[in-house]
Formats: structure tokens, sequence, C-alpha cells
């Protein structure tokens, strides 16, 4: 769940965030993030914290609830490239002119990929189009 947050905020949410929930495919909470000071706090659907993204200056890296790092994200041309906590590259996210976001893999093939509707909900799929999460 964690991966795919970022992305959404940088992406899909052009207003400020102050909360997010996150559903399985059946549309139970599976999660829910926080806005800190230096980014955002994640929970599972029973309130404990899960880890955390901050900001730096050129994206953000993520850490888990004992604040170990455990990745980043970073800008570029076309979206974001994410990186293991070795700083290895793992995937990237690149936003098509359809307003669809694709997730690829460190070897550049499709994984996935993210949809906006009208109502602000963003939907998660697999790499063979079935939803898997969402997001508001």
């Amino acid at each position: 769940m964690k991966k795919f947050f970022i992305l959404l905020l940088i992406l899909f949410l052009n207003s400020p965030v102050y909360a997010i929930n996150s559903y399985n495919q059946y549309g139970q909470k599976i999660g829910s993030y926080k806005e800190t000071y230096s980014g955002y706090d994640s929970y599972d659907k029973y309130g404990s914290k899960t880890g955390s993204f901050k900001q730096t200056y050129d994206g953000y890296n993520s850490y888990d609830k004992y604040g170990q790092k455990t990745g980043s994200y970073k800008k570029t041309v076309s979206g974001y490239d994410s990186y293991d906590k070795y700083g290895q590259k793992t995937g990237s996210y690149k936003t098509n002119t359809n307003g669809e976001t694709i997730k690829y893999n460190k070897y550049g093939q499709k994984v996935g990929s993210f949809k906006k509707d009208s109502s602000g909900l963003v939907s998660e799929y697999d790499k063979y189009g079935r939803k898997i999460r969402s997001y508001k």
C-alpha cells in the first residue's frame, strides 16, 4: 500500500490533502494516511502507524514504523522513479495524455496503473486491468 501513496499525492491530488483512506477491491478500508509537518504518516486499518513519507529536495523518502528508510521517489521529466533503501531503481511511474498513470518495474514492463474519476476517487489496477485498491 505504501509504495503507491506518494504517487497519488503528487500526480492526482491537486489541492491540500490532510488525510486519505485506502480501500481494497471490495470497498473495505485497509489503511489511511495523515499529513505531518514533514510529509505523511501511514496507518493500518486499526489505526496503528505503519510508516512515513518525508519530503526531500527532489522527491520523497519512505520509512517503516521504526524510522528506518525503506526507499525513495525522485522526480523525473515524465513522472517519478522509485528506489529501494540501497538506492537501486525498482520502477517508475509515468502519466500519459489520458491522465492515466502507468507503473513500470525496473525492466520497463508495465505492472499496473492508476486512474482518477470525476468524484476524486483514485483506483489502482494490476497489469491485467483488474482493480485492486482505491484511495480517497
